[in-house]
């Protein structure tokens, strides 16, 4: 996985990266299957399209989850 961290976004072709609007999750399996499927079908969860749009991804183990930034963030813009 460490070696899929490593790219130059701008230097990537769209056309080689899986789309997340073709990947399916069966919401049967459990939360560790769910995310071997979605690593299998996207290839480089680092690096994907969404439609035309490239899409570059950072994790983190530790800090805010994004469920939570985007919370606050639609609250700040609520404000």
């Amino acid at each position: 996985m460490e070696n899929l961290k490593s790219f130059d976004i701008r230097t990537v072709l769209p056309e080689t990266l899986k789309n997340i609007e073709d990947v399916v999750i069966d919401t049967n399996l459990s939360v560790e299957e769910r995310m071997r499927a979605f690593v299998k079908q996207i290839k480089n969860p680092y690096c994907f399209r969404c439609g035309k749009l490239v899409v570059q991804v950072e994790y983190k183990e530790s800090g805010k989850s994004i469920n939570e930034c985007l919370k606050e963030y639609i609250e700040s813009q609520l404000s």
